[in-house]
Order: structure tokens, then C-alpha cells, then sequence
């Protein structure tokens, strides 16, 4: 039977870093949770029904054509009624998502920083490096609408900022992405597992890991490998390294570096380097940095693999453009709508893997069964259970003419 909520927020894993709920915030986790499924579904259609009945007519009508670019939808949709209010019940879902995340973290603040610090000082498996600067262009706007981003510390050497994102993404995904909100990283696993069953990477880096929900499910499915998860925010990898640890996963470290400067590794030194949903937080002038140095340190032969939302094309209607690029405008992702709009391939191209190393595939939600009970496959599955993503990867060649 298809289940037509979100699992409870009491089916979330409690690791051992994870922040404790009490009954109120518990409640209003569980009210995000299905009201954000309410507006993705049943009012979230009437953006659809509003934009054939009333916004396309009415811009055939004033410009004699149809809209020739999303931008164009977008600003005809935002004088609607019902897009204005839809559009304003989604960011008020999302700033509640943060409110109570931070609420829950910080009356625990004493109790988590000193238990980060315990596993981290055992574990041996974070490396902070001050000297690492906060990327200008993820300063800017607080991402997502966290207070701070990623990044930000409430007091020095605190993990409020990994906390709070780890503590709250279950109710904004309703459950989507499994018990330990470790989805995407198991969907990656599995599919290197299932399409490359002899590869057996010894170095894998993790670039934009933030509190390594992704690193994470990598690193159990290729124990014998050495995973490194990298991000620039020293906030976040502190609550990372002690979930990993608190976790018992211990062939993964979590350092402080920029996927713009990977010097402190030599050529070659990586059999795979990946990053999942994270180009899309990429500057223009950043992205082919971050690629080009993913190449440096890939050894040849070895794999990469960028889990993102599609590109926009041709053949995606304007419409699906349109709606996709809410969080850019709407949702403080300043880079969601120009990456997207990307010739990926290329820039991957330029980077060192030519067009015929490349390959896109999807790559299917693993579903977690512990929330979600048997549904049916294909398209009636519903809420993330058959969710896939786009990945854009390629094997790097075994041999290549240097640059002149």
C-alpha cells in the first residue's frame, strides 16, 4: 500500500551526536514534515493549474507569443495569487525548518560541543586547518535559510551549524532520505556496487561532504578504502567526524580544504572523487576550478562522479524550468539556476575527461524499509521512494597529452 504521509519523525536514527527532541519539537518537526508534502502535492498543483488558466493566456495575450525563457514564466507566475502564496507558505516551511533546528540545538549546545570533543580527540579522524577561508561566495546569503550557512560558529569550536542541518533535514525531505539521512551517499554506493562490481578504489574523496551524510554510506560500502570528506566549513566537519565516530565508521577522516585548492595532495592520488549535490553551490568562476583540481588528483583510470539535479535542455519544458528554479530565487541558492543551466559536459570536458570518457546515469533512491513499508515499483511510488538523480561522471583516461 503506497503511504501517503511521511514516517514519523520518531523513526529518525538517534546516533549518538544526534540533538534530542523533546515532545514539542518533535510535533512541530512531524507538522513540517506533512506540510511540506501538502505543498508539494495537493496546493502545489495549482501552480500548474494557475499558470494554463490565467499566467499563459494572459502573457499570450500582452506579448502575442509564448514565453520564450524561464526567466519569463517566472516573472509573469510571481504576479499570481496562488504562485505569490504557495511561494510564500514554502519559504515560511523552510525558515520553520531552521527556527526549530535551532532551537533544538542550541538549549544542548553545552551537552553536543562537549560530546564532539570527546569523539574527536579519540578518533583521530578530523584535521581543522584555520587558514582554510570561508568561500566569499558562500557567505553571502545564509543557505537554505540556515542562520550562518554551514559555516558560522555560535562560539569558537562549536557544532551548532552541523547540528542543526543534521537534526532537521529529516522533516524538510519527510523521511526521504532514510533513518540517518544518509540517501544520497547509499544511492551512490549501491550504484557503484551494482554497475562496477570489480572496482575496488583504494583513496576516495569526498569534495562539499558538510557532515558527511554522504561520505558516510561510501565508506561502509568499500571498507578497505581510505574515504577523505573535505568541505571549507570547520563547524560542520566537527559534528561530522564525531557522528562518523559515534557511528563506528573509521576508515573515513574529515579535513578542512577547499575543492579549489587541492594541493596537499600529489597527481594521482585519488581512485575516485565525487561530490553529491554540491556543484550546485558553486560560483561560475568556481566550478571549473573545483573540476579542474578534481582531475589533478584522480589517478588515471580512476572515477568521477557528481550527483546533481538535471541540466536544463531543450527538452525541458519551460514550465518544469521554471519550478525548478524556485530554490535560486526563493531558497538563498544563488548558484541553483546558472549551474543548472550549464553545459555541464563541457566543463567537465575542459576539466581533462573528453566527451567520450563521460557518461550520465540515473542514479535510484536506495529506499530505507525501517520507515517506508513495501510500496509498488515504479512510478506510484511516492515521496522520494523512487527518486533519481542525475550523474554526471566519467573514468579518467589511462593516458593523456599534456596540456601545451
Amino acid at each position: 500500500m503506497t503511504q501517503e504521509v511521511p514516517p514519523p519523525y520518531t523513526a529518525l536514527t538517534r546516533h549518538p551526536m544526534m540533538p534530542r527532541v523533546d515532545h514539542d519539537e518533535a510535533a512541530r518537526f512531524n507538522f513540517l514534515a506533512n506540510f511540506n508534502r501538502y505543498l508539494s502535492g495537493t496546493i502545489g498543483a495549482g501552480n500548474k493549474l494557475a499558470y494554463e488558466k490565467r499566467v499563459l493566456p494572459a502573457f499570450r495575450a500582452e506579448h502575442g507569443r509564448d514565453p520564450q525563457h524561464r526567466n519569463e514564466i517566472r516573472k509573469a507566475m510571481n504576479r499570481d495569487p496562488w504562485h505569490r502564496m504557495w511561494s510564500a507558505l514554502k519559504r515560511n516551511s523552510m525558515e520553520l525548518r531552521q527556527h526549530n533546528g535551532r532551537q533544538t540545538t542550541l538549549r544542548q549546545l553545552d551537552q553536543l560541543d562537549a560530546l564532539a570533543r570527546q569523539f574527536n580527540a579519540h578518533s583521530g579522524q578530523l584535521e581543522l586547518d584555520p587558514a582554510v577561508a570561508q568561500p566569499h561566495y558562500q557567505t553571502a546569503v545564509d543557505i537554505h535559510c540556515q542562520p550562518g550557512g554551514y559555516h558560522t560558529e555560535e562560539r569558537a569550536g562549536d557544532v551548532a551549524a552541523g547540528a542543526n542541518y543534521d537534526v532537521g533535514i529529516f522533516a524538510t525531505t519527510g523521511g526521504a532520505m532514510g533513518a540517518l539521512n544518509d540517501g544520497g551517499g547509499a544511492a551512490v554506493a549501491e550504484w557503484a556496487k551494482r554497475a562496477h562490481p570489480d572496482f575496488r578504489p583504494k583513496r576516495i574523496l569526498d569534495i562539499g561532504a558538510t557532515v558527511g551524510h554522504n561520505a558516510l554510506p561510501i565508506a561502509q560500502a568499500f571498507p578497505d578504502a581510505e574515504v577523505i570528506a573535505i568541505d571549507t566549513a570547520g563547524a560542520s566537519l566537527r559534528y561530522g567526524a564525531a557522528r562518523a565516530a559515534g557511528l563506528g565508521v573509521k576508515n573515513i577522516r574529515f579535513v578542512q580544504a577547499s575543492g579549489e585548492d587541492l594541493s596537499r595532495w600529489p597527481d594521482g592520488y585519488f581512485d575516485w572523487v565525487q561530490t553529491t549535490m554540491f556543484l550546485h553551490e558553486l560560483s561560475g568562476k568556481a566550478l571549473p576550478k573545483v573540476l579542474g583540481e578534481a582531475s589533478r588528483v584522480l589517478a588515471p583510470g580512476g572515477l568521477i562522479f557528481h550527483i546533481e539535479q538535471p541540466e536544463y535542455s531543450d527538452a525541458m519544458p519551460l514550465y518544469e524550468q521554471f519550478m525548478r528554479d524556485w530554490d535560486a530565487f526563493n531558497n538563498n541558492e544563488p548558484f541553483w539556476s546558472s549551474m543548472h543551466a550549464f553545459d555541464l559536459k563541457d566543463v567537465i570536458a575542459r576539466a581533462g575527461f573528453p566527451r567520450d570518457a563521460q557518461f550520465e546515469v540515473g542514479v535510484r533512491a536506495v529506499v530505507d524499509r525501517t520507515i517506508f513499508p513495501d510500496a509498488p515499483s515504479g512510478e506510484a511510488e511516492d515521496y522520494g521512494r523512487a527518486a533519481v538523480w542525475n550523474a554526471y561522471g566519467a573514468w579518467k583516461p589511462l593516458a593523456q597529452v599534456a596540456a601545451a
